[in-house]
């Protein structure tokens, strides 16, 4: 697995943009949908006093199977997207390693509403990835769109050894991967999970 990155201009997306962003990346490149662990990983807003801002080092990041990365590349690289309420123009792709580290974060991971229902979920998939690490469960999210919505925790995994930790962020937890859910990242703090 590799990340793509692109560049990241145009309006601040709506709330429900994953939905829509998944469209329309498929939509340009219809290969994305032959892939269950093809993820959109979700972008970095940030949030003012009156509203959501789109802020201009802001990355469009795909992690996709390295087999994939030039095709896709090619297909997404500088085009724009205007459909509803998402208007925005990608810049060309790069590519970026997966790294492994010690502590990695999921900003969305989709499961059962509980918590402890969902703690369990996730302990039992991390053993039939063959993972051991330590959990925090962080804030609740949710994404509702015209069609459909999301429930999800945001979830800290720690004290992972580096094989561990590339398997699970080749892997991912949960389902909807498409829609940023369950796509780990590196995390250089525990502290001030409930800030994110």
């Amino acid at each position: 697995m590799i990340d793509l990155t692109f560049d990241l201009s145009g309006e601040t997306p709506p709330a429900s943009y994953p939905f829509t962003l998944w469209s329309e990346l498929t939509r340009l490149a219809p290969q994305l949908e032959n892939s269950p662990n093809i993820g959109v990983l979700p972008l970095r807003l940030t949030e003012s006093r009156e509203n959501t801002l789109l802020p201009k080092r802001t990355k469009l990041t795909v992690r996709l199977p390295t087999e994939l990365a030039d095709e896709i590349s090619a297909l997404l690289s500088e085009q724009k997207i205007a459909r509803d309420d998402l208007r925005m123009q990608l810049g060309v792709a790069k590519k970026r390693a997966i790294q492994a580290y010690p502590t990695v974060h999921s900003h969305m991971v989709a499961g059962n509403n509980d918590e402890v229902m969902f703690m369990e979920e996730i302990t039992e998939q991390l053993k039939k990835l063959g993972v051991t690490g330590n959990l925090i469960c962080g804030k609740r999210h949710s994404i509702t769109g015209k069609r459909q919505s999301i429930n999800c925790y945001s979830l800290v995994v720690h004290d992972l050894k580096a094989d561990a930790s590339l398997k699970l962020q080749y892997a991912g937890l949960g389902d909807l991967r498409q829609f940023g859910c369950g796509i780990f990242v590196p995390y250089k703090v525990i502290t001030g999970l409930d800030d994110d």
